[in-house]
């Protein structure tokens, strides 16, 4: 079933209640998006102009999209009075499709410190008051390319740390791996997250993030960068007997260039002492360019540390001017199983006791990066600040008070903010502010979408550069 080309069956159903709920006399709602806070101070605002290009922009209500959506939710609640046709025929006749709203947001891949708005939304037809909170449900979906690109932003700080102290390059733009595309929810989660991942690096075997990238953000390049590699299939294909033959075709099948070969199949330590640092010793190092060695079982810290201490041994190693081991050129090794931004601190750290330079290793990264993030993560909330009900202004707010967890009447974090807002850059940073204050600093939320246009086309390198900084 494809619902993604009908706009109004992407709503939580009991939002098409919402037309007769809100107090009579409701003529404008003013929302807005913020993260609360969460694993990390700041998010990298990043996706919203996949949402709009792919659901809102254009003509999105037509009468055959009404009728379909009518049949279905009279279905869903069993009564006729709740959604109401009427609201869906007024917009397709009056703007022909096309939504009376506008939403201003931070410019994409903006870092904001958490609890800032990141962007809001308003109707511009006083009929359509129940529309920009209908449209929550789909918008909110932004979490997701927001937190991706964070989590993404956040392992290269860690890296860019780890190459700082130990590496005599800076070059770690394919440190950093996407190996989610499998282990996603969809094909659209796939393009969202990866597209997000490439802001900050270049390595990717998610080729639907590139696509995105093209389709939405007008580039023609493609970000994300691949190499030849082997899976367990591959390698496992001869036997245990035949695993060595298996490692020489595939070094004389790439004699140049970089080629990445899981070498776990049977025992990691075999394979780096025996095979690689052995039988194919001279082979590896004779070649143009650079075999990556692949564990891809046991804990990582030790099975790092032993890989390496072996392949020392075998391939011989230089100390960099930071005086830290470098394995030659030809040799490098991946860890793509069971890496996190936790278990990647880890591992810099066991590498960093060790002397073991950064530079000998680069990291893949799958369901830790693309799928164990959710809308928590980062605590985002899409809450309603502002309304004009019966002609008169009205800031809009919730302030729970709460139990905690020793039974104390405590307000609530989640606090919502008041009135309309706008972002401006004090001395300090970015500060979220009523729109009428500080009428000297310029708002950072510009408007991107206005009564079924788009206003903003971002550029992909537009939005990788200013997430660069």
């Amino acid at each position: 079933m494809n619902t993604s080309n009908n706009l109004i069956l992407l709503s939580d159903a009991y939002k098409y209640s919402h037309h007769k709920l809100y107090y009579p006399g409701t003529t404008r709602m003013y929302s807005y998006l913020e993260s609360r806070g969460g694993e990390f101070d700041e998010t990298i605002f990043f996706g919203l102009q996949y949402f709009l290009k792919e659901y809102i922009s254009g003509k999105v209500i037509t009468k055959e999209k009404i009728d379909a959506a009518e049949q279905f939710l009279l279905k869903v609640f069993g009564r006729n009075d709740v959604f109401d046709r009427s609201r869906f025929d007024y917009i397709l006749e009056k703007y022909d499709g096309k939504l009376p709203i506008r939403i201003k947001a931070v410019p994409e891949g903006t870092a904001v410190p958490v609890s800032n708005v990141l962007m809001t939304i308003e109707n511009t037809d006083d009929n359509c008051y129940w529309l920009p909170n209908f449209l929550e449900t789909l918008l909110l979906q932004v979490w997701y390319p927001i937190t991706v690109a964070t989590l993404s932003r956040e392992v290269r700080k860690l890296v860019a740390e780890n190459f700082r102290e130990t590496a005599d390059t800076d070059m770690i733009d394919f440190v950093l791996n996407d190996f989610g595309l499998r282990g996603v929810s969809s094909m659209e989660s796939a393009g969202l997250g990866g597209a997000a991942h490439l802001l900050n690096f270049l390595g990717s075997d998610n080729i639907v993030g590139s696509l995105l990238a093209q389709q939405y953000y007008g580039t023609d390049k493609v970000y994300g960068l691949s190499i030849p590699a082997t899976e367990h299939s591959i390698c496992t294909l001869r036997g245990e007997e035949g695993e060595l033959e298996v490692f020489r075709h595939v070094l004389e099948t790439f004699p140049t260039g970089t080629v990445a070969c899981v070498s776990d199949s049977y025992d990691i330590f075999r394979a780096c002492a025996e095979y690689w640092g052995g039988e194919l010793k001279e082979l590896v190092l004779s070649r143009q360019g650079t075999l990556v060695i692949r564990p891809d079982s046991g804990d990582p810290v030790f099975t790092l540390l032993r890989v390496f201490d072996i392949l020392f041994a075998k391939f011989g190693y230089t100390i960099n001017s930071k005086g830290f081991k470098v394995l030659p050129p030809q040799v490098r090794v991946i860890q793509g199983d069971g890496v996190n931004l936790h278990s990647i601190r880890g591992i810099y750290d066991a590498l960093k006791i060790n002397r073991i330079s950064a530079e000998n290793l680069v990291l893949g990264m799958g369901g830790a990066l693309l799928q164990k993030v959710d809308r928590d993560t980062q605590k985002f909330a899409f809450k309603c600040s502002y309304a004009v009900v019966n002609g008169e202004e009205v800031d809009v707010q919730k302030n729970p008070t709460e139990l905690n967890g020793h039974g104390q009447l405590i307000k609530s974090f989640k606090k919502s903010k008041a009135g309309r807002l706008k972002l401006v850059q004090t001395g300090v940073g970015y500060k979220t502010v009523r729109e009428e204050e500080l009428p000297e600093l310029a708002d950072q939320l510009v408007t991107v979408f206005e009564n079924g246009e788009l206003l903003q086309d971002i550029r992909y390198e537009t939005i990788r550069e200013r997430a660069a900084r």
